[in-house]
Order: structure tokens, then C-alpha cells, then sequence
């Protein structure tokens, strides 16, 4: 029997679909890709794949599950399989050197970045840039190695210490710091290609902006001073009413790089201007801000997947009776 094959590394957050799923009376299935063994002799299993594989695989002792993850699309598209978050989504999830390259296609404004490889030449490449920056890791998720300095005996600081950590690819992003007016950012929600609705996440505490209950946000401040942690329902807002010029633009982004299911982060400058920094396909929802609003993420995923399933076994039926 057909059903929707859900592709992942951290079962925690699946749990909210899960429950969808059971909802609705979907079929499902989950595939752990962590590690194991994939035999290319034969077919994939018939059904609708979910890639969910995040980033941050690796700071969960996941070290090749993106790779390993990689190695299954590419078995699954080979053999005609419909994928939900393809392999371009994953390489786009990998890499905020691809990101940005792709959403520049589109005329997405990005801010100013370099990508360097070797600790040594992170100076130089700041530099370069000027200050305030920020720097962060290519391959993220969760804000990880996000860290924001205002001046070069800041990051020469940084740099000597033992807070440096070597991002996972080699891959260091010297960026732009865009300062917005108020300490937030801005996070549009795409379930099947289209626009769902946006959050706003307060940053007052740091980049690590995992809306899940299930991310332990360790929160630091950013400024000369601390203030105390923000509780889930403070951090994160729905926004009513959203409206964003830019919307139209990332659904053609969106489908142009096979992505169904995403979450696409913006920020807001002093003169209004509206930067995108980040694209996570591996999208999860915070269960508070989204029962104040009166809507679900992951059931949208779910209602999603489970037409799709249905319009699949309907076609699959019909070419059986033709």
C-alpha cells in the first residue's frame, strides 16, 4: 500500500505531525536516516516522500545524515518517486551559499556576504566588509555559530578564544549586520508552495530562533547588557493580516528549487528595506503562538501530504485500469 514516507533525523520533531497524520488516517511511515544500509538493486517503495533533514544533523551526533540523505533522493528521483523538498531542496538546506545564490536569481535581496574557507582568513575577509558583521556557519540551522560584532578587537577576541567553533563544512559566512528598528525578525511560513502565514520572533535574546518547544534555546544577549529569557509565548507572534510584496517572488523561488514545505526569514532595516537571510526547509512551528492564532503548521503539512497521497493513488488506479 501506498503512503507518505517521512524522511528525517529527529523524531522529537516529527511528534506534531505524527499526531496530524493520525488525525486525518493517513498512511505513514517514518525513515530514521542516520545510518544503514541502501540497496540500489531494487525500486523504492510506491508512496509520497517527505524530506525533513535539517541542517544541524550534526549537532546531534548525526554526522552523515544529510549525505546519507542525499544518496536516498537521489535513488527515489531516479526511480520517479514524488519527493516533497527534493535535492535541490536539500542542497539549498546545506548550504546559505546556495540560498543565497538561488534567491538572488530571483531578485531576492540578500545581505552583503563572503564565504571563507580557513579560520585565518576570517580578518581579512571582515576587513573587507566592514563593521558592524556578523558571522555564522554555511551549514546551520538553529542560528549556529551566529555571533554579532561591532568592531575588529571584538572578533580578534572571538577568534583567539575557545567560543570559536569551526563550522561543520569549513565554511565561515562573514556577513552584513542588518539593524532593524526593533529587535525582531520576520518568518513567512509555505506549505505545498504557497504562503501560509508569517511569524514574528523576537531576537532581543539571540539568533537561535528554533520555534519548536522541543528546541532548548540556551539564549544570549547581543547587547551591553541582559535581560531575562523571553517565555515561548512573548518570543513568538503570528502576524495577522501579512502582507509582503515579495510573496509571489518566493513561491516561483519556492517551486523553481523543489521546495514544497519551507520557512524563509526576513529582516526589516531602519529605512524599510527587507532583507531574506535564511531558508529552512526543515520547518518546524511554535505550538503557543499558533494556538493564540488559531492555525497549524503541521496540519497543513499533513492535509498536504495526505492529498497528495490520494491524487497519487488515484492516478496510480487509473493507469492500472487503463
Amino acid at each position: 500500500m501506498a503512503k507518505v514516507h517521512v524522511i528525517h533525523e529527529n523524531g522529537v520533531w516529527v511528534e506534531p505531525l505524527r499526531t496530524a497524520f493520525n488525525e486525518l488516517g493517513t498512511p505513514y511511515e517514518e525513515w530514521f536516516l542516520d545510518r544503514g544500509v541502501l540497496d540500489l538493486r531494487g525500486p523504492p517503495p510506491e508512496g509520497v516522500f517527505y524530506n525533513r533533514m535539517s541542517a544541524s544533523s550534526h549537532t546531534r551526533d548525526h554526522r552523515y545524515a544529510a549525505e546519507y540523505t542525499g544518496a536516498v533522493l537521489a535513488w527515489l528521483e531516479c526511480h520517479g518517486r514524488l519527493v516533497v523538498n527534493d535535492s535541490r531542496a536539500l542542497r539549498l538546506e546545506i548550504s546559505k551559499v546556495a540560498q543565497y545564490e538561488a534567491l538572488g536569481a530571483f531578485g531576492i535581496p540578500t545581505p552583503d556576504t563572503l564565504a571563507v574557507v580557513g579560520k585565518e582568513s576570517i580578518v581579512a575577509a571582515a576587513e573587507r566588509l566592514g563593521f558592524p558583521l556578523i558571522l555564522k556557519h554555511n551549514r546551520g540551522g538553529k542560528g549556529l555559530g551566529v555571533r554579532l560584532f561591532l568592531s575588529r578587537p571584538a572578533l580578534d577576541e572571538h577568534l583567539a578564544s575557545s567560543d570559536f567553533a569551526e563550522p561543520i563544512d569549513g565554511i565561515t559566512l562573514v556577513q552584513r549586520y542588518i539593524e532593524a528598528p526593533e529587535p525582531f525578525i520576520t518568518r513567512l511560513e509555505f506549505v505545498g508552495g504557497r504562503f501560509l502565514y508569517a511569524v514574528r520572533v523576537d531576537t532581543s535574546q539571540g539568533f537561535e530562533l528554533c520555534p519548536a518547544d522541543a528546541c532548548a534555546v540556551d539564549a544570549r544577549s547581543i547587547g551591553s547588557g541582559s535581560r531575562p529569557a523571553l517565555a515561548p509565548a512573548e518570543k513568538f507572534r503570528v502576524v495577522e493580516r501579512y502582507q509582503n510584496p515579495l510573496i509571489p517572488t518566493y513561491e516561483r523561488f519556492l517551486a523553481k528549487n523543489g521546495i514544497g514545505i519551507a520557512g524563509i526569514e526576513v529582516i526589516t532595516d531602519g529605512r524599510g528595506r527587507s532583507w531574506t537571510y535564511d531558508v529552512n526547509t526543515n520547518t518546524n512551528y511554535n505550538p503557543d503562538a499558533e494556538a493564540r492564532a488559531g492555525v497549524s503548521g503541521m496540519r497543513a503539512i499533513a492535509r498536504h501530504l495526505d492529498r497528495q497521497l490520494k491524487a497519487l493513488t488515484w492516478q496510480a488506479g487509473g493507469d492500472q485500469a487503463a
